[in-house]
């Protein structure tokens, strides 16, 4: 996604809220229904082989069609915007759930008040944390949560082993020295890969490392706070790992996608990564036996700086949202179907997230410690990302120019708290921000 398109899109989007109106939706089909899925396995057609059957399953039930379309997140975002202004849309659509405070601004999508919530389950069906992420603070959420994700530390236990290692790290200071006793240059082996090419997994590393330093890149009133000492302290710190530390192999900064960094992680070229929940899907699909490696939640700085927060994920996960003037009635009840137990527990496991009912979450098949592992770093040390409409062009902005300062180090130019401010300062003018 380029910037120049997403804000264009965006900005057509919130001056023509009610555009979306003059689709098509009137005349559609009541029996059929267009879903847009994202791009949860590790390919479009895994995708579609795992939901194609639940999807069959709903039309069993209901006796709605539903026709497909998975989408990669490359091109996700920029679709959805369109769709917003022209009305060419479909009736149900994941969405980032990061994404949810920009897209509510558009006013495309259906409020989920207290009766429409209510025909899909009611508010208490969802799991708190995740219902945090669904749109701006005070306003009708315009949608729910369907998958939940958080990230995570992955170690091969084999290569602790070796180097003396018996424990993960539990804080910052342990992970780097762990991180360094793992890394052998010569050898093109290290502690850790990063999908240090893609700019919404630095922007994530941005939120969560700063807030760990107490930053935060937007006041109260949803303005630009990108560039100040406590964000450049957080990114620092991420980028360090490259840079001073060098113990992140460096084709960390070619990888667009954490299924690159896996592969890292999975041929034994890197001991560790830094992924969310559905990394386990990329794992096994390299081939890498389950018990071959182990999972624990991100390291958080020991003590924490002053106004630091004990914050290792943010509220990641994937929403799901119905447009306005659609097939409403047979889109509510499919969202009800998505979220119910059965689906929840079925989709879930198949792509390695994490339920976001309570129901499915105290299913036996979440209790696994892997799993748990997960689900307590969601309920107890994650945040959500800044619900304002700017989100997403902050993780645009603020992750490309992280892309860009991983690059830099890589090709043999240190990057200094100087270089961090001013890329901050640079990001935070496209917003608008002094």
């Amino acid at each position: 996604m380029r910037l120049k398109t997403l804000t264009a899109a965006l900005a057509v989007a919130l001056a023509a809220t009610g555009l979306a109106a003059c689709g098509s939706g009137g005349g559609s089909d009541p029996k059929a229904i267009t879903y847009w899925a994202s791009n949860q396995g590790p390919s479009l057609q895994r995708d579609k082989e795992i939901l194609t059957p639940e999807l069959a399953e709903f039309t069993k039930q209901t006796g709605i069609a539903v026709k497909l379309e998975v989408i990669d997140w490359t091109h996700l975002l920029d679709r959805i915007t369109t769709a917003t202004t022209s009305g060419d849309g479909p009736d149900v659509v994941n969405i980032g759930n990061t994404w949810s405070a920009s897209l509510q601004a558009t006013g495309a999508f259906v409020d989920f008040d207290g009766p429409t919530l209510d025909e899909i389950g009611g508010q208490s069906k969802f799991l708190a944390t995740s219902l945090r992420s669904t749109g701006a603070e005070g306003k009708t959420p315009t949608s729910v949560p369907l998958y939940g994700l958080s990230y995570g530390l992955f170690y091969n236990k084999k290569k602790f082993a070796a180097a003396g290692i018996s424990t993960p790290p539990t804080n910052w200071t342990e992970f780097v020295a762990d991180a360094k006793k793992l890394t052998n240059p010569a050898a093109n082996t290290y502690g850790l890969s990063l999908a240090g090419g893609s700019y919404t997994e630095s922007a994530h590393f941005a939120f969560i490392f700063g807030k760990q330093h107490g930053g935060n890149f937007f006041d109260k009133s949803g303005s630009p706070t990108f560039a100040t000492p406590r964000n450049v302290a957080g990114v620092q710190q991420y980028l360090d790992l490259l840079g001073v530390d060098q113990v992140s192999i460096p084709s960390s900064a070619e990888h667009d996608t954490t299924q690159d960094a896996t592969a890292d992680f999975t041929s034994g070229k890197a001991a560790m990564m830094m992924g969310q929940s559905n990394t386990t899907a990329y794992i096994a699909a390299n081939g890498m036996a389950e018990s071959d490696y182990g999972i624990a939640p991100l390291p958080i700085e020991a003590p924490l700086p002053p106004g630091g927060e004990r914050v290792n994920s943010h509220v990641a996960g994937i929403n799901i949202a119905a447009f306005k003037d659609k097939n409403t009635d047979a889109a509510l009840k499919f969202i009800n179907f998505m979220t119910g137990k059965a689906e929840q527990v079925r989709l879930n496991n198949a792509y390695g997230s994490l339920p976001v009912t309570a129901e499915a979450a105290a299913d036996p098949a979440f209790q696994v410690p892997t799993t748990k592992t997960f689900l307590d770093v969601l309920a107890n040390t994650s945040a959500p990302m800044p619900m304002v409409t700017n989100e997403s062009q902050f993780e645009t902005t603020v992750g490309s120019a992280l892309k860009d300062l991983v690059a830099q180090i890589v090709g043999g130019k240190p990057v200094t708290e100087n270089d961090v401010q001013a890329a901050l300062s640079a990001a935070q003018q496209k917003l608008g921000g002094s």
